[in-house]
């Protein structure tokens, strides 16, 4: 196998891991900010105040967005199955 098409099969991983992460982890920076800010205006100090709403909204996103991350992942998964022979025909 070359190089490129390994540093190509890599890096579509890679992209396809961060797109499927990045809606779930923006949705936690957003409520940790806000979260962050309710904390400081009311100087309420827990630590614990931001896991619930973090939960809530990660489970939200997971729930809206599994039908994409779902044909994200297949589309992925079968364009890798389907290029099996080009991997082993490489020299």
């Amino acid at each position: 196998m070359e190089n490129d098409f390994i540093v190509d099969l890599a890096s579509g991983a890679i992209k396809v891991a961060v797109m499927l992460a990045a809606p779930m982890l923006l949705g936690a920076l957003v409520i940790g900010i806000l979260v962050s800010i309710f904390q400081a205006v009311t100087q309420i100090n827990e630590q614990t105040l931001s896991f619930i709403p973090k939960i809530l909204v990660i489970m939200g996103i997971l729930v809206l967005g599994s039908p994409w991350m779902l044909d994200t992942l297949t589309d992925y998964t079968t364009n890798l199955y389907t290029n099996i022979p080009k991997m082993v025909m490489q020299k």
